[in-house]
């Protein structure tokens, strides 16, 4: 039996999931001319570090935050290696964490998809890209609620690097054994 916590983290993941699975498909069937890349490789990484913009501005945005609080509050100006930290700070640097680990793995995903695979697929970097920046707002906003109210947003951050990852894995596996 769930708990009424993991009744809600597994709701917004399964809501994100299925958000994910939707998105990605989409933008691979209907590929969108406003998501899709005009020519082969050397524009499709252009294409997708264009919209990884997404991205970064979510972690500049999150080291913003935490910077600010730290210099405005007096308990937290010399840092989380010198101080315990005040709940705030503690709960900004932990979205921070999340969002450099999530960013990294986005940008390594977005990356490796804009050079392995088809030109027909590429618009699925924008939606990921998109489904990122929400993802992280809804993270934020939900973080101090506990996990139920975060985990939406933590779905729609990781769901799309986790299945545009498994997809480039089985179109390398199915290369190989061609």
């Amino acid at each position: 039996m769930l708990t009424e916590k993991q009744q809600g983290v597994l709701g917004g993941m399964v809501t994100g999931l299925v958000a994910t699975v939707l998105a990605l498909a989409l933008a691979i069937i209907v590929q969108p001319a406003a998501l899709t890349p005009q020519h082969g490789y050397p524009e499709t990484l252009a294409h997708a570090l264009e919209w990884d913009v997404l991205l970064v501005i979510c972690l500049a945005a999150n080291i913003g935050l935490l910077a600010r609080h730290r210099f405005f509050t007096p308990e937290d100006i010399d840092g989380g290696g010198l101080t315990a930290g005040t709940p705030q700070a503690q709960v900004l640097q932990s979205t921070l964490q999340n969002t450099l680990e999530q960013t990294v793995l986005g940008l390594a995903v977005h990356i490796i998809w804009a050079v392995a695979m088809p030109q027909s697929w590429q618009a699925a970097v924008p939606a990921a890209a998109i489904l990122f920046f929400v993802g992280r707002i809804l993270f934020w906003r939900g973080y101090a609620h506990g996990a139920p109210a975060r985990a939406l947003g933590f779905a729609l951050t990781f769901y799309p690097s986790a299945v545009m990852f498994l997809l480039i894995l089985g179109r390398l596996i199915w290369a190989l054994l061609s």
